[in-house]
């Protein structure tokens, strides 16, 4: 310990000449400690300064020196943190550099940064490896020399420690491992991707964290609508324990543009930041800028209050209080089937009427998903739902085994894009109960026409029944559903609507069959019984007709 605080006192030369392996774990033991003979500083900021070197804006490479948000952040940090912030801010880079820093001085660990795309992860591991590029060459052939290195990973095997960047998308990230330090970067951006609920991957990658005091988490994202992963986590840090940091961008020093003229030109908006903040007038010749730049996206990308910021990126279009309480209501399913991706809340029961509607997607593994929903025709209530990623070919099986299992329900499909694919497959095989709209046509067309009507007769219920609906996965996504830019309604960016759009098919489905049975086209069968007691006419036998 006396050489490393020796070492301390001796400047960068002696630090980039004079480590090895026992000074190295001499320095990783007190590297959150603020030391005299720096000035009072931490010793991580004064090694991320000595040893690791960033790339400007201008293509040199410059010490990692703590800007105003990164000394923020070190200033409040703690073992688990979340981070709302403006684009740009340098917080990826500054952890990176920490998280590197424990990687090399304390043996046996392990960092995981997770990136929202697989691009974002290679430029992370760019990063790191230009850190340890420029690490002093004795280290590098010695105590940190490194034995694989990839665009996964870099091994320190003297130091027994393990670098690792992967995208959100990896189904094995964090898998079977013990992870010490845990970024997760851009987390309301993950969604597209196969591994399915962001909610669920962050689960998995926390259950990895070791739970000893060397444990590290920071999970960091800008805004990206009122809902999704990210925004949970934010709303609940105060009863999950994490340390909230929010950082809007006049913190960021370059954000500064052309001055206005005079003072007289500046609105009570402005007048107000300016008093409250600090703000001087080219940081709001700035915001002018952006705004005009950005528009709609100003208020997600360039953030100023942390409860606005949500609502900017998109307003919901489902009314969110109701949404909320029934989170909190919904039950676990009863049983689970074809691995894991059909929930089952409410069993088949003999004598029921069902609507099985389908919204198919592509079949690729990536994208959006092929959603089955089944609502008992009674009482409108969600029974199951599947959501997966499948082929044409196994989608029809699904829905006819699924179908079949509920008393061979009415089968309605979204018959727009990849729908006429499935119906032919579906009548292929034989299923004849298959609703047909009153163009007389199998399946649901979904129309600029008919989209609305459909979407607003699901808000309808989300307010005054949401009892009806039992999937946690589907609230979510209605959280989700938001007012986007150019008028429309539909899933902001990095979600998706699947679910959404396959319960509000089969809520007007449903509504058409009990109410308005005689219809022509309407049911594929000839009512040969009375009507039940679903009301309004509905058979409670039919005879299949060709």
């Amino acid at each position: 310990m006396a050489k490393a605080n020796w070492m301390l006192g001796g400047g960068v030369n002696s630090v980039r000449e004079m480590l090895d392996q026992r000074e190295l774990v001499l320095l990783g033991k007190m590297l959150d400690r603020k030391h005299r003979r720096l000035g009072g500083r931490r010793l991580a900021d004064y090694l991320a300064e000595s040893l690791l070197r960033v790339r400007g804006k201008d293509g040199q490479t410059y010490p990692l020196k703590a800007n105003a948000v990164q000394r923020e952040f070190e200033r409040r940090r703690g073992r688990a943190n979340i981070i709302l912030k403006a684009r740009q801010m340098g917080l990826t880079t500054w952890i990176a550099g920490r998280f590197l820093l424990k990687t090399i001085t304390q043996p046996g660990t392990l960092t995981l940064q997770v990136a929202h795309t697989q691009e974002s992860a290679e430029e992370i591991l760019r990063i790191v490896h230009r850190f340890v590029e420029h690490l002093p060459p004795g280290l590098k052939a010695g105590v940190l020399k490194t034995s694989k290195s990839s665009v996964r990973q870099i091994v320190f095997p003297k130091m027994d420690s393990e670098y690792r960047v992967v995208s959100a998308g990896d189904r094995n990230a964090g898998r079977g491992m013990t992870v010490q330090n845990l970024h997760c970067s851009e987390v309301s951006r993950w969604g597209n991707f196969r591994s399915g609920d962001a909610a669920e991957t962050l689960a998995g990658l926390r259950a990895a964290l070791s739970v000893g005091s060397r444990a590290e988490l920071v999970l960091e994202s800008t805004p990206n609508g009122m809902g999704g992963c990210f925004y949970d986590e934010w709303q609940r840090a105060d009863q999950t324990g994490l340390v909230r940091h929010f950082f809007p961008w006049w913190l960021e020093a370059g954000y500064r543009s052309a001055v206005p003229a005079e003072d007289e030109s500046l609105n009570d908006e402005e007048r107000e930041l300016m008093l409250k903040f600090g703000l001087d007038l080219a940081q709001i010749g700035y915001r002018r800028e952006m705004r005009a730049n950005q528009q709609q996206m100003a208020g997600q990308e360039y953030v100023e209050d942390a409860d606005t910021c949500f609502r900017a990126s998109g307003e919901p279009f489902f009314d969110l209080e109701a949404l909320e309480r029934r989170m909190k209501g919904v039950p676990k399913p009863c049983y689970l089937r074809y691995g894991r991706q059909f929930e089952v809340w409410l069993p088949p029961q003999s004598g029921n009427l069902y609507v099985v509607a389908v919204d198919p997607a592509g079949g690729g593994v990536e994208g959006d998903w092929s959603v089955i929903q089944v609502i008992d025709m009674h009482s409108g209530m969600q029974c199951a739902e599947y959501a997966g990623h499948v082929t044409g070919p196994e989608l029809a099986d699904l829905v006819w085994n699924i179908a079949s299992d509920y008393c061979r329900g009415w089968v309605a499909v979204e018959r727009n894009n990849h729908g006429g694919g499935l119906l032919w497959l579906m009548e292929g095989k034989g299923y004849r109960e298959i609703y047909c709209g009153p163009d007389r046509k199998m399946g649901f067309l979904t129309t600029s026409a008919s989209r609305p009507q459909i979407l607003a007769r699901m808000s309808k219920v989300v307010v005054e029944t949401p009892e009806l609906f039992m999937s946690k996965k589907l609230l979510a996504e209605c959280r989700s559903f938001v007012r986007l830019a150019n008028g429309k309604v539909g899933a902001r960016s990095g979600t998706h609507d699947d679910r959404v759009m396959s319960m509000a098919i089969g809520l007007a489905v449903r509504e058409d069959l009990v109410q308005k049975p005689q219809i022509p086209g309407a049911w594929r069968g000839e009512r040969i019984g009375p009507a039940s007691e679903f009301g309004a006419g509905v058979a409670d036998n039919y005879r299949l007709v060709g």
